[in-house]
């Protein structure tokens, strides 16, 4: 499996260390933001999920109103 293509089901651990934010993820994930880039990031990933999750439900809708 190409590894650009793996879904993940676990969550990234987040923690604050000496006023960075730290993600340490699935397959080694290690990344430091800054509180701004880790907000945005935050905002983002809120919003994709909620898009993907109703994807999700209307991927098993077998009609849909015009």
């Amino acid at each position: 499996m190409e590894k650009e293509n793996e879904l993940f089901d676990e969550p990234t651990k987040v923690t604050a260390k000496k006023g960075e934010v730290v993600l340490d993820g699935p397959d080694g994930v290690d990344v430091k933001m800054t509180p701004e880039a880790a907000e945005e990031t935050g905002d983002r990933l809120l919003e994709g999920s909620v898009k993907a999750r109703g994807q999700r439900i209307l991927g098993k809708v077998s009609h849909r109103p015009t």
